[in-house]
């Protein structure tokens, strides 16, 4: 089984999702920022591998030391210290480094709803409260379109620290709103990873029985995680 690269995996959606891979027996490698707290990924069995995705060296040498069928997630977001954003660049880094190195998997980058051609139908208070890591977050989901890699976007909904609920969804429809929680998010990303008819797609990410939009709710069909 091929090792599944998460940046992002030390909290959230992207430790969910470690979780989950590793109860599959999965092997997971994941960016760390030194100074992290790793000690739950180390105790799941995962590789850790101390980095900065702002750093361009830091990405190419997590890619350039694993095998080209591996596939590659990240949740990454966030403010520096210096102004810069992992939203944008950080992530714009690792996917210049995936491509350098050949991968020949998947590359699924996890942003937000509002992003790309979502946009125009964010609210005034989205765009307040939002919209500069949103923007960001949308330069780093046109450069992985851009990249050469096989990709998959999702964009989750307001996120929620509870047990999955097994009612996520993916949703191509653009005015799509709603809440999700992270452990369901994660699974969604695992079962998008495996499922051919969402490469080179992206997907509004929400709770079904949280889904709001004026139009009809019409989810992707996805393989099951078990078929």
């Amino acid at each position: 089984m091929s090792p599944l690269v998460i940046a992002g995996a030390s909290r959230g959606v992207g430790l969910e999702l470690a979780r989950l891979a590793r109860s599959g027996g999965r092997p997971v490698v994941a960016l760390v920022r030194p100074g992290s707290d790793s000690s739950e990924l180390r105790h799941l069995g995962v590789e850790v591998v101390a980095g900065d995705a702002l750093s361009r060296a830091d990405a190419d040498r997590l890619f350039g030391s694993l095998p080209a069928g591996c596939d590659a997630v990240s949740t990454l977001s966030g403010l520096a210290g210096d102004g810069r954003r992992a939203d944008d660049e950080g992530n714009i880094n690792l996917v210049d480094a995936a491509a350098a190195s050949g991968l020949t998997g998947r590359f699924l980058l996890i942003t937000s709803i509002g992003c790309g051609e979502m946009a125009p139908y964010r609210s005034e208070r989205a765009i307040a409260a939002f919209g500069a890591a949103v923007d960001a977050k949308t330069r780093a989901e046109e450069h992985l379109r851009g990249s050469g890699l096989a990709w998959t976007i999702l964009r989750p909904g307001g996120l929620r620290t509870a047990p999955a609920t097994g009612n996520g969804i993916l949703s191509a429809d653009p005015e799509m709103h709603g809440f999700i929680n992270r452990a369901d998010v994660a699974q969604l990303a695992l079962r998008a990873l495996r499922d051919p008819s969402t490469r080179d797609q992206a997907f509004a990410v929400v709770d079904r029985a949280e889904a709001r939009s004026v139009n009809a709710i019409d989810p992707h069909p996805l393989l099951a995680l078990g078929a």
